[in-house]
């Protein structure tokens, strides 16, 4: 009895040694399964795995990245996937641009737009050579003022078209003149202007009209315009326009698209024989969001 008891024992414990392997292998299946999603292939520039974005937008923005990438170097590809496969949007876009190595290997200037609409989350992830002009900081304004809005309504080709257009001029133009406009144009989305400032500034100009009428009416002339200062010159004055003086509006304003004129591009190439990555990497720079 004691034999056959010990015969069992032995193998029992040979059993659970068997299950104890199988229960491991297969949570280590699992963590690798988790820790390599299933990408997609990168066939262009732009790859809409969930298929969310119209033929129109698609026709819009592929000239653009493809322009930006041919003028820069800069790599700027847009994605859509299916699923997150139960991951976080960061350490997804984080993989996939490894993966796909995006942006040039000396310079690390790609970046990939990707959205995940099954968890309505996005993100714009940023290579290592541009987090000093694409900063995590625009990336999440971009995010916020030009992309979610529009996903929410359920414009997904908007969102993405707005979303490329507002980085590609952050790319694009001197950070001198860009610097500010997220900013301004983020406080101007999320404030109201007060009812009390408006009926100041009406009050105001009524105030100044009836004076320049009190004084015999306002003064005739122009106003020029030499370097940064404009200057009033009264109708009757002798004074000529001297060289360097214009005249007409205020040169434009507003976070417009293209590139700041006189600036010189690097030589960007593309492929003959398909699309692909430079080679380049990203540490995990740039913002994520919801909608």
């Amino acid at each position: 009895m004691a034999a056959q008891a010990h015969q069992m024992c032995a193998s029992l414990r040979n059993n659970l040694a068997v299950i104890g392997c199988a229960v491991l292998l297969c949570v280590m299946g699992m963590a690798a399964s988790l820790a390599a999603p299933t990408f997609p292939a990168l066939t262009g520039r732009i790859v809409d795995q969930a298929g969310i974005i119209n033929t129109e937008t698609k026709v819009a923005i592929e000239p653009k990245l493809q322009a930006l990438e041919e003028k820069s170097g800069i790599q700027f590809v847009v994605a859509t996937i299916k699923s997150l496969e139960g991951g976080d949007i960061e350490t997804y876009a984080n993989q996939l641009f490894r993966t796909w190595k995006l942006g040039e290997t000396k310079n690390n200037n790609g970046v990939l737009l990707i959205v995940a609409p099954n968890e309505r989350k996005l993100r714009i992830e940023v290579g290592y050579g541009l987090e000093g002009t694409l900063t995590d900081a625009l990336s999440k304004i971009v995010i916020a003022n030009a992309i979610a809005p529009r996903f929410k309504a359920g414009d997904f080709g908007g969102g993405i078209a707005r979303g490329v257009d507002d980085v590609i001029t952050i790319l694009t133009t001197d950070a001198s003149e860009w610097a500010k406009r997220p900013q301004i144009r983020a406080e101007d989305n999320s404030s109201q202007l007060d009812p009390a400032v408006i009926f100041i500034a009406i009050f105001l100009l009524i105030f100044v009209i009836a004076m320049m009428n009190r004084n015999g009416g306002a003064q005739q002339g122009r106003w020029v315009q030499r370097g940064k200062k404009r200057v009033f010159i009264p109708s009757n004055s002798t004074v000529p326009a001297s060289k360097g003086y214009w005249t007409g509006g205020s040169s434009s304003s507003g976070w417009g698209g293209g590139s700041s004129s006189g600036s010189s591009w690097g030589g960007g190439s593309s492929s003959d024989g398909g699309f692909s990555g430079g080679g380049g990497s990203s540490g995990g720079g740039g913002a994520s969001g919801d909608w």
